[in-house]
């Protein structure tokens, strides 16, 4: 496998409380199977969709004093993990944990934008990645939802090299950016006070694929997850919103099952 271009979303993972729990719910929901728990680190369990790993969930570390809030976290690719953590601290960003490797698999920071989002950088080694993305049960999208679109849009143009291009819609303020090729790896949603609370902070969205939206939707909420939006249908597919059991938001989509035409960008 070739080297992802730096500012590539390349894994995601999300801290559980109750990990078998998780288990169950992204095993129903996303048709996850999990690999064992590795003691030596931190109980670690990657998912996998058809034999590849997809994703990975993990219990709290010990010693944590307070519960912490469930969330997926979404890291993007680096070759040198250490220069990626100083360009994010000389673009106002701040370091949560430092660069460390992590045995063979690879090296890794987690890292928060001035406008509160938190991400993860991972440098690969043996552990190169997502092995399967744009089908059922993998990684399909991700979205920056952020209240300061501005400063977040110069941050991620600073650390990465992004290139933007804004919808031409009025009526939404909506960005995609890449990294110089036609396809874009991610895009921004600025978040208004009319649709988001003022107690949900700013945060990525990663989107999941699934066979049927509206199926995954059901099942959700069958095991206890609440639906915050959708399921609605658009040009890329029809997706909802969803918040776990356990307060993890993210997002699935039906890429096959398209309606109405693609915004133009610029």
């Amino acid at each position: 496998m070739a080297a992802q271009p730096e500012g590539t979303p390349i894994w995601a993972d999300a801290m559980f409380t109750d990990l078998e729990a998780a288990k169950t719910f992204y095993g129903e929901v996303l048709g996850w199977t999990f690999a064992e728990s590795s003691a030596e680190f931190g109980n670690y369990t990657q998912a996998h969709r058809n034999g590849k790993a997809v994703a990975a969930v993990v219990p709290p570390m010990p010693g944590q004093d307070a519960e912490p809030q469930s969330a997926w976290c979404l890291y993007f690719s680096s070759p040198d993990v250490t220069a990626t953590a100083e360009k994010i601290k000389d673009s106002g960003g701040t370091v949560l944990m430092e660069p460390m490797a992590v045995a063979d698999f690879g090296s890794m920071c987690l890292a928060r934008d001035p406008a509160g989002i938190v991400f993860g950088i991972w440098q690969p080694g043996t552990h190169k990645g997502f092995e399967l993305e744009g089908e059922p049960g993998a990684y399909a999208w991700a979205e920056v939802f952020t209240r300061e679109p501005e400063t977040s849009d110069a941050f991620l143009t600073s650390v990465f090299g992004y290139n933007a291009k804004r919808m031409t819609d009025d009526q939404v303020d909506y960005k995609v950016f890449d990294l110089g090729g036609e396809m874009p790896v991610i895009g921004r949603m600025t978040m208004t006070p009319e649709d988001f609370p003022a107690e949900v902070p700013s945060y990525i969205q990663v989107y999941f694929a699934v066979d049927d939206c509206d199926a995954a939707v059901a099942t959700a909420e069958k095991l206890g997850g609440r639906k915050v939006f959708g399921p609605m249908g658009s040009p890329f597919g029809r997706f909802a919103s969803i918040v776990d059991p356990q307060g993890a938001a993210f997002a699935v989509i039906d890429l096959k099952t398209t309606e109405g035409e693609m915004p133009a960008f610029v």
